[in-house]
This record gives C-alpha cells, structure tokens and sequence, in this order.
C-alpha cells in the first residue's frame, strides 16, 4: 500500500510543487493540502495520514504548533511529522522535534532526500537533513538543557549507548546495522529497549536526550564494536 501523505504550506506553488515530487514517487500518495496549520491539523486528524509534510511559518498556527497538536507529549495516538522549511535556525530544529517532529528537512533538499524522509518516518525512523545534524551537534554539545535530563530506568547497556550516539547522528536503522555489522532486526530491538527505558516514544526524542545528556561526542565514539 501507498504511503499517504498530506502536504501543508502557506505558499501554493510550493504545495504544488511538492505534491507533484511526493506523487512521483512510487509508493507514496498525497492525499490532502492545506494553506496553514489550523487547517493541517483538521485535515490530518479526519484523514489520519501517514505522514504529514508541514511548513514552519504558517499564517496562524504554524507548523511547529501543529506537530504538537497532532504529535507531541500527551497526544494518545501521535501521526508522523516531517518539517521542511527555507529556514535552518537552530531554534527552529529543535522546537520542531521536541513538538514530536520525525524529521527536518530543507526545501532544498531534493526529490530523493524527501522521498527518504517520507518512507523513514512512515516506518518510525527518522531523518534530519545532514547540514542541519552538524550543526545540531554543535549546538547541543555548549548548550545546558532547561531541566535535567530524565534518567533511565535502568543503566544502558554499551551497545545501548553506541546505538544511542548513532540515532544522535541521524543513522538509520539500516545504516547502524552496516556500520556495526549486526541485523536490522537487532537494531530494532536495542533502539527499542532504549525507548523504553527512557520512557520516551521515538528515536527523535532519543537523540535529544543523547544530546541533553552530552552522549554525543564522549568516549563511545562511532558506532563499530563487535556485538555482546
């Protein structure tokens, strides 16, 4: 079955343009537009999408807003959000994925980038644009959190923790298995566990905690020890 789509953006030839991309593409449909965020999120909600493709500045209630009604802490039954957008601010970033968003793209990223990010975050992955994760890094590793990180339930493992760095980096399932020569499905199951024990609900808010944790960058390095 296709991947259903909806598309929101204030501009039309822009909606336009990414409705044709998306619908090139084989496997993925775009099945609703909308002109601003109020719209986006009744349009989702009656639809139930797999993926929503939002704008950030929307007249109204912006794209960051909308993620959080359709994505964020407390929301029972979360869709999958994709941001894209002509701005990289750094704030911007991080109030999308901590709203709920699977992915930031930019609008320059390119058919076969959006095409990716579509199907990561249909298959509860996710991606962020590869200038952006840089920086995101960056940013992060001199910066205090608002509030200390929550702790986990119980200690990580140290294959945990290289997983951890990895989903911080913005790898894919199936790029953490080539790189630390284990199976998908063994991925899967540690990215999972890693969920639970900090009682999170994706691999986005994984990463910000290896972020607020400063686990990015310290002694567990890349991704490459043998399998325990």
């Amino acid at each position: 079955m296709s991947i259903r789509v909806i598309v929101a953006d204030d501009q039309e030839i822009v909606r336009t343009g990414l409705r044709m991309i998306l619908d090139a593409q084989p496997g993925i449909e775009v099945v609703g537009e909308a002109a601003d965020g109020r719209r986006a999120v009744e349009l989702a909600r009656r639809e139930r999408p797999d993926v929503c493709l939002f704008d950030i500045r929307m007249p109204g209630t912006d794209g960051i807003e909308a993620t959080r009604l359709l994505a964020g802490p407390g929301v029972e039954d979360p869709l999958a959000v994709v941001v894209i957008t002509t701005f990289d601010l750094d704030e911007y970033v991080y109030a999308a994925l901590k709203a709920g968003a699977r992915g930031f793209l930019l609008k320059d990223a390119g058919p076969a980038l959006l095409a990716q990010a579509v199907h990561a975050a249909a298959d509860g992955d996710a991606l962020i644009a590869p200038s952006v994760t840089a920086r995101l890094l960056r940013a992060f590793a001199d910066t205090e959190p608002a509030s200390p990180a929550v702790q986990p339930i119980d200690a990580l493992t140290d294959r945990e923790e290289q997983i951890l760095v990895a989903v911080a980096r913005g790898r894919t399932n199936g790029e953490i298995a080539d790189e630390m020569h284990i199976t998908l499905s063994t991925v899967k199951t540690h990215v999972t566990s890693l969920m639970t024990k900090l009682g999170v609900r994706n691999r986005v808010d994984v990463a910000i905690w290896a972020y607020e944790t400063k686990r990015v960058g310290n002694r567990f390095g890349p991704a490459g020890a043998p399998e325990r």
